[in-house]
Parts: C-alpha cells; structure tokens; sequence
C-alpha cells in the first residue's frame, strides 16, 4: 500500500465553519495534504478574511467565502461562485454548528429551530448542490461532523443532541443514496476537545475538568490536530469502501460506562 492514498493533491476541499475551532484544525489536516482550502464562516468577512490569511500564513492554498449554511439560496449561489473561481469540489465538511445550554422545558421554539436548522438542515442544504456536481462528475468525498450527542444525551443540550442524532441518520441516508454514484458519506464525531470555548472549564481543579479526565479512557481533553487524520482519511482515496460510518474521536468514552482510573 502506498501513502499517496491519504494524499489530497488536486483536490478542493469545502469546510463550512473552519474560521476557527475543530473546523480550521480539520481544515489544517486536509491542507497538508495538498488540498485547496475554501473556508466558509458567516459572521463576518472580517473574520474570514482573518482565518484565510492564517491558512495562507501556514503555507496552505486558502480562500475564503461568507454564506449561511441555513439559506439555500444564499449556498447554491456560493457553490456556483467557489466552482468558477476555485474549481470543483471535491470534498465538502459539514462542520459548521451552534449550540443552545437551555433546558428543554425552558427552551423557545425560535432557540430550538436555530439549532437544528444550523447543525441538521444546514448539511443538507450545503449538500445538495455540492452532491449534485460530484455526481455529474463521477465522485465525491461528504464528511458531517457529527458528536458524541449523536449516541448520548446530556442535561441542557437537547436540541443540540437531537440535531447531531438526526446528522448521524442523515449521513447513513445520504451514503444509501450516493454510494452509487462514487459519492462516500461518513461522518466525525469528536469528544471533548480543548478549544478556545472550553478553555474555562479545563482550569486545574474545575470539577469539569476533573469528571472529563477521569471518565475518558485516554485520561485528556482532546487537542484539535487530533481530528486530522481522520479527516484526512475519510476524505481521501483510502476510504473509498467506507460509506455510512461515524468515526468517533474521542479518546474512548463510548468505549466504557465507568470511570476507568477507578477500574
């Protein structure tokens, strides 16, 4: 076997959200090895501006475009752009998400609508003109990114856990669709990583910090590059027969329901 199957020369990757967080470490991964980078965020062209000069700065080939996944007006227009001014797209990471900490009896409709709509219909609407040209062309690489809370639930995240269930659902859906047309579709799902966001709660001591450590197996919070090569490999020539998986990162959590250092 040769590694050039995990190689990405050629090949333009999309990742939607990746002006910061897990999306640029996933997006760093699948730069190195040689893919073209279109970053999506929609906050600001500001602060896409700020992560495609990052990208470059690294000496990665960066673009950057400003579209909410959640219109679809708004993506079939940013498709059509990316691919006459970039190239066709290869490979497509739906990352981009929020998050709402409500509990489900205190929840507005309007807060639980903005979740799902982002981190479940967001993905398919990002798809579907993406796919649409990677079936005409012969082939394509989708990656939903997934969670944890596509397997458990948690107190005060009950939208955010039924939209990353639905994503699970979603991607099996979508490779028994597309697996025909050279189209595979597979997801991530990440642990508890250490983040910008969650760097309060992994002060020494927090009692977070010290549940996170002690109940994963692997004994730490994740660091971002360790989404890379997963990234990188469901989104090259070496996973061309996996189609409908969900690739937990997470340093083993699902694996067990103790506390393993209390084993």
């Amino acid at each position: 076997m040769s590694l050039d199957l995990f190689r990405l020369d050629g090949k333009t990757a999309l990742i939607t959200g990746a002006t910061h967080g897990l999306g640029m470490a996933m997006a760093r991964g699948l730069g190195a090895c040689g893919a073209t980078l279109v970053v999506n965020g929609h906050s600001s062209q500001e602060k896409v501006d700020r992560a495609v000069a990052s990208y470059r700065a690294d000496g990665l080939a960066a673009h950057g475009y400003l579209f909410d996944v959640t219109h679809p007006k708004q993506v079939a227009e940013a498709v059509e752009r990316i691919e006459r001014e970039v190239g066709p797209i290869d490979i497509l990471v739906n990352n981009a998400a929020v998050i709402e900490r409500t509990p489900l009896l205190d929840m507005s409709v309007d807060a639980w609508k903005r979740v799902v709509d982002t981190d479940l219909t967001g993905a398919f609407v990002m798809s579907q003109p993406v796919v649409r040209r990677m079936v005409e062309r012969g082939g394509g690489k989708v990656i939903n990114v997934c969670s944890m809370m596509s397997e458990l639930g948690r107190d005060s995240v009950g939208a955010y856990a039924a939209a990353k269930g639905g994503l699970k659902m979603l991607t099996r859906a979508m490779a028994t669709e597309w697996a025909r047309h050279n189209v595979q579709v597979n997801g991530i799902g990440p642990g508890y990583f250490a983040t910008e966001q969650t760097a309060p709660l992994r002060e020494p001591g927090h009692p977070f910090h010290e549940w996170i450590t002690s109940r994963t197996p692997a004994g730490r919070w994740g660091d971002p590059a360790d989404l890379q090569g997963a990234a990188v490999f469901l989104a090259s020539r070496a996973s061309d027969f996996v189609n409908g998986h969900v690739l937990y990162v997470d340093g083993g959590i699902l694996a067990t329901i103790g506390r393993p250092q209390d084993a």
